[in-house]
């Protein structure tokens, strides 16, 4: 029996490779995009949003070196320190508003939005922590809990997305007042009671971040016995679990 040849003549070579091999487009330049103009077109990875997001990242250090050279002494550092973590904390809110409005939402935002929150409120609570400011274990509870969560929705949670519960998103907002307290030092200027405000603002904030990560972890387990839906959840809905 004679052996089906090909051009190459190799027997039973035919063109499989070529056949095998997907079909792959054209490379498109993930910075060639929108950067700030609303459309559907594709954004641009060096969008707006995308750079307030590194810019918040790259204010964490500098804000924890001010206030970690003010060794407590409450001086201009600290004040300059605490003003960089407001102005830093606050463009979490531009970032996202303009990546939704503008249709401005990429993979690399989704990803880097929530850890850059992480980054700075974490970085906040470690310096306060080193300056004795702060108790360790509230320091641990509160990141074990934040880049915990974050960890598994990355890891268990590829495949469906849970939305953010009110709990969540209080948590979040309730954290950042309680951490700009402690870093601002209205003690100075006020007295003494500041310290009462900031341990109670401080203890609302742990309870938050304890019961709304319960919360997060239940809501998934149930997300788990039904059907997995498509990721589809916006960027703010993921970082504000």
């Amino acid at each position: 029996m004679a052996l089906s040849s090909t051009p190459s003549g190799k027997p039973g070579s035919g063109d499989s490779r070529r056949s095998e091999s997907p079909a792959t487009g054209p490379r498109t330049n993930p910075m060639r995009g929108r950067v700030a103009s609303h459309g559907d077109t594709q954004a641009s990875l060096g969008n707006v949003a995308n750079i307030i997001t590194v810019v918040r990242i790259l204010l964490a250090p500098v804000f924890i070196w001010l206030l970690l050279s003010d060794a407590g002494d409450d001086g201009v550092l600290r004040w300059v320190a605490a003003g960089l973590f407001l102005v830093a904390i606050l463009t979490d809110s531009v970032d996202g508003f303009l990546a939704r409005r503008q249709n401005l939402v990429t993979d690399f935002g989704k990803l880097v939005d929530p850890i850059a929150d992480k980054i700075l409120v974490g970085g906040a609570l470690v310096a306060l922590s080193i300056l004795g400011e702060l108790p360790v274990w509230v320091t641990v509870v509160i990141l074990v809990r934040e880049f915990g969560i974050t960890v598994f929705r990355f890891i268990a949670l590829r495949d469906r997305v849970i939305a953010a519960s009110i709990w969540g998103k209080i948590k979040t907002v309730v954290q950042a007042v309680a951490v700009t307290v402690a870093l601002v030092p209205f003690w100075t200027l006020l007295g003494d009671w500041v310290h009462w405000v900031n341990t109670g603002l401080m203890t609302l904030a742990v309870l938050l971040t304890v019961g709304s990560g319960v919360e997060y972890l239940v809501a998934a387990a149930r997300a788990g016995r039904s059907k997995p839906v498509d990721g589809t959840g916006s960027a703010d809905s993921a970082s504000r679990a």
